[in-house]
């Protein structure tokens, strides 16, 4: 399978971000992306004046971030032509993007926090939908601003790759409850902004540059077809396009936070009746099904998920499971107590 390494959920100067969308791209390709999601909040402007397409050997592929007229339930929309208005629902605009033939994702739905007056929380209350097809798992600017405080924040202004740790178990937990139902995939962002604030009156600061966040949380993708690019940076674009989202939107991809390791070369996959079975699979009988996994590191602890609940855990580089209960399955992986790394669920009996 080819293995194809990105960043998403980004914003330009087309909405709150200070990067212009040429330049963020370049930033991308500096630290070896293959793709970048730009998400800017309810335009397509980006797409409408052509700036989807390759830059070198990253490529930029856009959608937006929608919301309410309350500012909540923002839903990372893609493979669509037009932004949806904020005065309808989020059910409704749910609705439109799959009617469109796009896919989308909830955007960090369980946020939380009080102590930032200028920069409340938006989390995600509109759960009667069956439309979207995943959700952000793990969210690097939400957690990072949650764990602010007024004597951590220079640290952490210092050094944002240092200041997370892992998702929300609420996120984790709703994701695992929403697989037993029907097949929803998990996806990892940096919500990068790139926001410049003036300190003390004199000199000003990037908080969360583009280039340091591409290194953080990542949602790599693996699919059967290699991506399409050429000297023009149109070339293929249609087809990867198509490649990379159908992968995301079947949860052919897991997330990592990349800052501990690079994760290039995990595989969780399964093996019933002599096939293989990748992320994002339903498999109709278990029966002695064998999960394997496989990490790039000599060592870390690789545990098993199932519906929710840890039920093995194995410190190696690779490691085996025989399971024969119905379910939904996924790893994780901790590097040196770190959360790593996230697979997205196979699911079995289904």
């Amino acid at each position: 399978m080819f293995e194809y390494v990105g960043a998403i959920h980004i914003h330009s100067v087309f909405s709150d971000g200070s990067g212009e969308v040429p330049d963020i791209a370049k930033l991308a390709g500096e630290v070896g992306l293959d793709f970048i999601l730009l998400t800017d909040h309810n335009t397509l402007r980006a797409l409408k004046e052509g700036y989807e397409g390759w830059y070198n050997n990253t490529l930029l592929l856009v959608g937006c971030e929608i919301n309410d007229k309350e500012n909540k339930n923002h839903y990372l929309a893609f493979g669509i032509q037009d932004a949806f208005s904020t005065r309808i629902s989020a059910k409704e605009y749910v609705k439109k993007v799959k009617d469109a033939g796009g896919i989308g994702f909830i955007a960090h739905p369980h946020e939380k926090r009080t102590h930032m007056k200028e920069h409340p929380a938006y989390p995600w209350n509109e759960w009667d939908t069956e439309d979207f097809n995943g959700i952000e798992i793990w969210n690097h600017m939400s957690e990072w601003m949650e764990n602010l405080t007024e004597q951590n924040k220079y640290q952490n202004f210092l050094h944002p790759l240092k200041s997370i740790s892992k998702p929300k178990d609420e996120t984790l937990r709703i994701w695992d409850e929403l697989n037993l139902k029907r097949p929803v995939s998990g996806i990892g962002g940096v919500d990068a902004h790139a926001h410049k604030y003036n300190v003390l009156g004199f000199f000003e600061v990037e908080i969360f540059p583009y280039k340091v966040l591409f290194k953080s949380i990542r949602t790599h993708v693996l699919v059967h077809e290699e991506l399409k690019k050429g000297n023009d940076k149109k070339s293929g674009l249609q087809d990867s396009k198509k490649i990379i989202y159908d992968a995301l939107a079947k949860g052919q991809c897991f997330f990592a936070n990349d800052y501990h390791s690079d994760s290039k070369g995990f595989r969780f996959f399964a093996e019933s009746n002599n096939k293989i079975y990748n992320m994002g699979s339903s498999i109709d009988k278990v029966d002695k099904t064998k999960l394997k996994v496989l990490i790039p590191v000599p060592k870390a602890e690789i545990r098993l998920i199932h519906n929710g609940a840890l039920i093995d855990s194995v410190v190696d580089n690779e490691c085996e499971f025989i399971v024969n209960k119905k379910g939904a399955y996924r790893a994780e992986v901790y590097l040196d107590g770190n959360a790593w790394i996230y697979s997205n669920h196979i699911r079995m009996g289904f």
